[in-house]
């Protein structure tokens, strides 16, 4: 499994999981610090890796795409190192590798893993007050 991680997160975190046998990538090491979502989601294709990201942008695109790949992890804390980044990575892995292949939405938080399946279902207005 490999990962492709978005310009908000440190470059060190590439470092720390090739000691932790983890393969990855940043994109400012690929020369797409400036890239927009769409190309960092189509190059994480192309590469067969996971999008790591901070942005809630890569959800949604998955969702309004219907995109059965890549699989994103979304981190919803702020603040972390390299090191904090890489540790939850490791435990992601650990705990979710068969649906990250699969193709799947992972958010992180303080408390929980949460993942989804893709493709993802947008809800329209309609559905809202269902």
């Amino acid at each position: 499994m490999k990962f492709l991680l978005d310009q908000g997160l440190p470059r060190s975190t590439v470092q720390l999981l090739s000691a932790a046998g983890v393969a990855s990538e940043h994109v400012g090491d690929l020369g797409m610090s400036t890239a927009t979502d769409e190309a960092i989601l189509a190059e994480a294709r192309t590469r067969d890796a996971v999008v790591v990201t901070l942005d809630t942008d890569f959800h949604a695109l998955l969702a309004l795409s219907g995109a059965t790949t890549p699989s994103v992890i979304r981190i919803r804390l702020q603040g972390l190192r390299g090191d904090g980044v890489a540790n939850i990575l490791v435990q992601v892995i650990a705990a979710a590798q068969s649906e990250l292949k699969a193709g799947s939405a992972v958010t992180v938080t303080n408390r929980r893993i949460a993942l989804r399946k893709l493709p993802l279902i947008p809800v329209s207005d309609g559905d809202a007050g269902s």
